[in-house]
């Protein structure tokens, strides 16, 4: 059974200066509550679920590495699945608000449930498909949801670019595979983009081949 104690270590290596002792308790409950949801409703495969900490908490904050929310920012997880990247980065950021989507109930089901064990008060969830979505948001957030070419269009018009930040309001979006060459593919279509391999501030071979896309139609 994987141990929180192993994301601790990764919290402490990487973001140690950030985090506040009631944050550490939310990621405790939120961790524990992934491992009693899992049982129920299979979000993240039996195997997989060994790497809980690495390939999907800590796998989330990597976008916190490269951007920190200010207060107020809104932040779409198109496609969260089961919560990631927006429950972590939820606990990370409690004076940020995130909305959390997926077109799957028991998928949102999860979400609704670790978001209460882990008393998350700025973290909204709905059963929707993106492309139904009318709301604006500062950044879009995700983590491998859909081939690019489809993703860009369901989400571009829901990001405003009334920027605060010294990133660019768009797209912050967690993959891997052969990015580089689907975005080149999309021309002008893709925006302007750029890519950080993951192994940039993580040390675990598992991010060797993980990058996080950044795309900015503003």
């Amino acid at each position: 059974m994987p141990n929180f104690s192993q994301f601790e270590i990764f919290l402490k290596k990487y973001f140690s200066e950030a985090i506040s002792p009631s944050q550490l308790e939310q990621f405790r409950l939120a961790y524990g509550a992934y491992l009693e949801w899992n049982e129920k409703i299979n979000v993240i495969s039996r195997k997989d679920i060994e790497n809980l900490a690495e390939r999907h908490f800590l796998h989330s904050l990597a976008i916190a590495k490269r951007l920190r929310f200010l207060p107020g920012t809104r932040i779409l997880d198109a496609g969260t699945g089961g919560g990631f990247p927006g429950i972590p980065l939820a606990i990370l950021f409690p004076e940020a608000k995130f909305h959390l989507v997926d077109s799957r109930q028991k998928k949102i089901t999860v979400v609704r449930n670790i978001v209460q064990a882990a008393r998350l008060d700025n973290v909204q969830y709905s059963v929707q498909r993106i492309e139904q979505l009318t709301e604006q948001y500062d950044f879009v957030v995700s983590r491998a949801v859909a081939a690019m070419e489809k993703f860009l269009p369901w989400v571009k018009k829901r990001i405003h670019c009334r920027s605060r930040h010294p990133v660019r309001n768009g797209i912050l979006y967690l993959r891997g595979g052969e990015i580089e060459a689907e975005m080149n593919a999309l021309g002008k279509q893709a925006g302007q983009w750029s890519l950080t391999p993951l192994y940039a501030w993580f040390d675990e071979e598992f991010f060797d081949s993980k990058y996080l896309l950044e795309v900015s139609f503003c």
